[in-house]
């Protein structure tokens, strides 16, 4: 899994703008919580590159107050770990803890 990791509002920005053309996941993790440590894992092992999702990764500890932006800027409650799926410029999933999976993104890129 290529994942562009997340660590400007600038990056935050160009990212939102890029859903008007391809979709873009944002993943929110703790690097200090072993249930997002799983949840990446999950996320990781049942990637498919065939989607056309941009996968973000954002390390929430150290960059919470690009963390707390996502959560404000998307109209998000803050969740960690947290997946967001944008099209257009607009979330169009999001999921967190034992709830995030692939096959809920993937299926939300089609609808």
């Amino acid at each position: 899994m290529n994942w562009n990791h997340l660590t400007s509002e600038d990056q935050l920005k160009a990212a939102i703008n890029e859903s008007e053309e391809t979709p873009v996941l944002i993943f929110k993790h703790s690097t200090r919580c072993s249930i997002s440590s799983m949840a990446l894992n999950r996320l990781e092992r049942s990637w498919s590159e065939s989607e056309g999702i941009k996968p973000y990764y954002l390390d929430l500890i150290q960059f919470r107050s690009l963390s707390n932006q996502i959560a404000s800027q998307l109209n998000v409650e803050h969740q960690s770990p947290q997946a967001i799926l944008i099209k257009n410029k607009a979330v169009v999933h999001h999921s967190s803890h034992m709830g995030i999976s692939y096959s809920d993104i993937s299926k939300s890129v089609i609808a």
